[in-house]
């Protein structure tokens, strides 16, 4: 099976190759260096400043989402979500089980943030802003500039939903001013499930240390206290921390972040052009793209019967939707390790169907 999803996404060998070996005992000095030099490749590929901590939660990038509000906001807060898909309507649902006051943005999807959705909001005494920087039900990439400017002005603290765009797009979270960015270990950092990763500014490490969590296995106190000696609170995911190791410095190796960031869009061009290239019945879903994944909109099929047809007759996955967008939008993944041969076998597919009649 080829994997065209957005999480898991296919591993290298040498990452392959960590998952297979038996998993060692973590309370150990080495173990410690390691997790030191996970936090100082995660601090640099983010452009971090020197101040900045960073965590590594067991639990999906989701888990990381609650415990960016469970740890740094509170009822004093009045918060701002941009609610442009599922992901955003998570944050939303959130801060409300929370009992967080806040508004939402809602952007019809597919539709790009524009200055003109925020500008309702100036001056009103928002605390905080959340958002997804890519809206990965939908597709679409927001302009982290206007959400940062925006900030700014009004005094928000940044809470940055960087899951299926971290070393996709560019990202500097100082330039930013960003508090909280939250990624997860199955997407472009390419290991298995289970690790959400949070890299905290002071502003964020300011607001941890002031305010009580509610949650004692998601507290940042303790996070960041055991971080101290290159250690978690809890039993980790021991063997995927050793898998992003070896990918932060395979990506290193490679260039860094900005070297990977120009692999995915290159493989995303190189698909995009394909899909004109042969006119196949599928329209691009988003009108501001990230080069994490193309959101397709089939004109002549229900989206989820393309995506169990490629699976059951192609052998390979493209990216399902759910809810509403179940039967109008799939995606297609630039993530992982992928190659345009890949991309040629996918298109050959969407071709053989549509020469049965089926697209």
């Amino acid at each position: 099976m080829i994997n065209f999803t957005v999480g898991p996404v296919q591993s290298s060998d040498e990452v392959l190759a960590v998952g297979a070996e038996q998993v060692p005992y973590f309370r150990t000095a080495e173990f410690s260096e390691m997790m030191f030099e996970n936090e100082r490749l995660m601090k640099k590929f983010t452009h971090a400043t020197d101040d900045s901590k960073v965590v590594f939660m067991t639990c999906s990038g989701s888990g990381g989402m609650e415990t960016a509000i469970i740890n740094c906001l509170n009822r004093h807060d009045k918060a701002l979500v941009v609610n442009g898909g599922s992901f955003g309507e998570r944050f939303a649902e959130l801060l409300s089980l929370h009992e967080i006051p806040h508004d939402e943005i809602k952007i019809e999807h597919g539709k790009a943030l524009r200055p003109e959705h925020l500008k309702d909001y100036e001056g009103k005494g928002y605390t905080a802003f959340l958002i997804q920087k890519h809206e990965t039900s939908t597709g679409v990439h927001y302009d982290m500039d206007i959400v940062s400017d925006f900030c700014k002005r009004n005094g928000c603290f940044l809470i940055v939903d960087t899951i299926s765009t971290f070393l996709c797009d560019h990202f500097n979270m100082s330039e930013l001013d960003a508090g909280v960015m939250i990624t997860g270990s199955q997407k472009a950092l390419a290991c298995a499930p289970g690790i959400a990763v949070m890299v905290l500014a002071p502003s964020a490490l300011k607001r941890i240390a002031e305010n009580k969590c509610c949650c004692q296995y998601l507290d940042l106190k303790l996070a960041l206290k055991n971080m101290e000696r290159g250690q978690t609170p809890w039993t980790p995911a021991v063997g995927i921390l050793r898998q992003i190791n070896v990918r932060l410095k395979e990506i290193e190796a490679n260039g860094g972040a900005e070297a990977e960031v120009e692999r995915c869009a290159e493989l995303a061009e190189y698909f995009r052009e394909k899909i004109m290239e042969y006119n196949l019945p599928l329209e691009i879903a988003s009108e501001s793209l990230s080069n994490a994944v193309t959101p397709l909109h089939p004109t002549t099929q229900s989206a989820y019967e393309i995506f169990l047809k490629i699976k059951d007759e192609y052998g390979m996955w493209v990216c399902p939707n759910g809810g509403d967008m179940k039967d109008s939008i799939f995606r297609v993944g630039h993530i992982g390790c992928l190659h345009k041969d890949d991309y040629d076998r996918l298109v050959a597919a969407f071709l053989d169907l549509r020469d049965k009649g089926f697209i």
